[in-house]
C-alpha cells in the first residue's frame, strides 16, 4: 500500500464527509493505493456514526473508536499501530489541512528519501491565544532539540516513512514533538514543507490554555527521557554524588575546625550553632536519596512494560 492517512478527531462530524471525499479524490487522481484511518477520540456529537456510514460507502476508510477521550497523542499512537502504508500522512480533521499537499509530501519521502516531512503553516488563521504559545514552543524546541530547520513542530500535517511510526511511541502531549521523538529514535533526515493553512470551516478550536502548561511539562519530559531514559542512574547518581560529597566536605571542614580550636584551647560556639552544619546534613541526606532514586529508576527502566493501553471500543 502506498499511503496510510491517519486522522485523529474529536467532535468533527460536520467536516468528515468533505474531508474523506477530498482525500479520496486526491488519491484517485494520483493513482495511489491508500487507506484512511479515522481515530475517534471519544466524540460526543455522533462522529462515530458518521464514520460507520463513510466506511460502508468507501471500503478504504477504516475507523477506530475510543471509549473515552484520551487526547490527540493517544489517537495518533493507536492510528500509527494500525497503518500498513509505505508512507504515513497525518492531518487534522477540521479541514484546516489541505489533502492537495499529499502528493508532494509522498514524493519527498519516496524520492528524496526523507524519514519525516513536517508541514509549516507560514500563514496562519489561528487566534493569537494559539499562535503566540506555538511560536514560543517552536523556538524552545528548536534550541533544545538541535532540529534547526523546522519552524512548526506542532503542525498536524506531516508525512512519515512507514518504519518511523512503528518505532516511536506518542503519549501525553508528545504529538507536539514527534520530530524530536523521531530524532531520538535514530531517524535524522527530517525536512519541512510550506503548506496551506485554511480557516476553520466547521466547529470551534479545541485549544485551551491547559495545553500551554502541559506542552511545557512534556517538553521538559521528552528531553529528560530522551537523554536519560535508558540510563537514569547517570543523572540521579551524578547529582546525588555531587550533593553527598559537597555535604561531606562541609562536615569534615566543620569537624576539623572544631578539633583545631580544641587543640589550641580556643573557645568557640557548638557546631550545631553553625548554619553550615545543617547545610551539610541536608546535602548528605539529599545526595543519598538521589542515589537511591537512581537505583530504583534503573530497576524500573529495566522491568517496565508498555506504557499505555488505550481502551478501544470498536473498529471497522
Amino acid at each position: 500500500m502506498d499511503i496510510s492517512v491517519v486522522v485523529p478527531l474529536y467532535d468533527e462530524i460536520e467536516s468528515l464527509p468533505e474531508l474523506t471525499s477530498w482525500i479520496s479524490r486526491v488519491m484517485a487522481e494520483n493513482r495511489f493505493t491508500y487507506e484512511i484511518i479515522l481515530v475517534d477520540d471519544g466524540s460526543k456529537d455522533g462522529s462515530w456514526e458518521m464514520i460507520r456510514k463513510l466506511s460502508f460507502d468507501n471500503p478504504f476508510i477504516k475507523g477506530i473508536k475510543f471509549r473515552r477521550n484520551y487526547g490527540k497523542s493517544a489517537a495518533l499512537n493507536t492510528g500509527f499501530a494500525a497503518t500498513r502504508g509505505d508512507v504515513v500522512i497525518t492531518m487534522d480533521a477540521d479541514l484546516q489541512d489541505s489533502p492537495d499537499e499529499i502528493p508532494e509530501l509522498y514524493r519527498r519521502i519516496t524520492e528524496e528519501k526523507f524519514d519525516l516531512i513536517s508541514g509549516w503553516k507560514a500563514k496562519r488563521y489561528d487566534p493569537l491565544s494559539k499562535t503566540i504559545p506555538t511560536k514560543l514552543f517552536n523556538y524552545a524546541t528548536r534550541k533544545m532539540s538541535g532540529i534547526d530547520n523546522l519552524h512548526d513542530f506542532n503542525c498536524g500535517l506531516k508525512a512519515y516513512r512507514g518504519t518511523v511510526v512503528k518505532n516511536i511511541e506518542v503519549y501525553g502531549e508528545m504529538h507536539r514533538y514527534i520530530p524530536v521523538l523521531a530524532k531520538w529514535a535514530g531517524f535524522t533526515k527530517i525536512g519541512e514543507q510550506v503548506v496551506e493553512h485554511r480557516a476553520r470551516k466547521y466547529g470551534k478550536t479545541k485549544f485551551g490554555m491547559s495545553r500551554f502548561v502541559n506542552g511545557f511539562l512534556d517538553l521538559l519530559s521528552i528531553f529528560f527521557v530522551g537523554k536519560f531514559g535508558k540510563r537514569p542512574m547517570h543523572f540521579f547518581g551524578t547529582m546525588g554524588t555531587l550533593s553527598f560529597f559537597t555535604g561531606l566536605v562541609i562536615a569534615i571542614w566543620i569537624m576539623a575546625d572544631k578539633l583545631y580550636n580544641l587543640s589550641h584551647h580556643i573557645k568557640e560556639r557548638q557546631p550545631t550553632d553553625n548554619p553550615w552544619f545543617y547545610i551539610a546534613i541536608v546535602a548528605i541526606i539529599l545526595g543519598s536519596q538521589l542515589f537511591l532514586t537512581g537505583f530504583v529508576a534503573e530497576l524500573v527502566s529495566r522491568s517496565s512494560s508498555e506504557r499505555n493501553h488505550y481502551q478501544v471500543e470498536e473498529t471497522i
